[in-house]
């Protein structure tokens, strides 16, 4: 009995730190339209193979992360943000290594990558 509570203990400590990368505040950049780099914001947070979170829109809100998923090292999730009265959807897929995540984003037929990094 003692040894399957350890090996249970064991299994949720491994479940944990296989979350954890994942878990807490990310930030990176991409060109604005001026030509000023538009800074990005990101929490994430992992339960099992459900990714949440949350980014910032172009208004300053907070926009939830929708239909999020994690597999391994990929995940993916969507972001819907209010633009003027008219939703724009885009859709995100992503490879986390360490401290870095690069993001490939689908805007209306249009992909851009970037790159995020935890923030400290």
């Amino acid at each position: 009995m003692r040894n399957c509570l350890l090996v249970l203990g064991l299994i949720l400590v491994a479940g944990m730190a296989f979350a954890a990368p994942i878990d807490g505040k990310w930030v990176g950049e991409i060109p604005g339209q001026d030509g000023a780099p538009m800074k990005l914001n990101y929490a994430f947070k992992a339960d099992g193979a459900t990714l949440t979170g949350s980014t910032t829109g172009p208004d300053g809100k907070e926009v939830a992360l929708k239909d999020g998923k994690i597999d391994g090292d990929n995940l993916s999730f969507s972001v819907t943000f209010d633009m003027g009265g008219q939703e724009m959807k885009l859709e995100f897929k992503g490879v986390l290594s360490g401290d870095t995540l690069k993001l490939s984003m689908d805007m209306m037929g249009q992909p851009m990558e970037f790159t995020l990094k935890k923030a400290q």
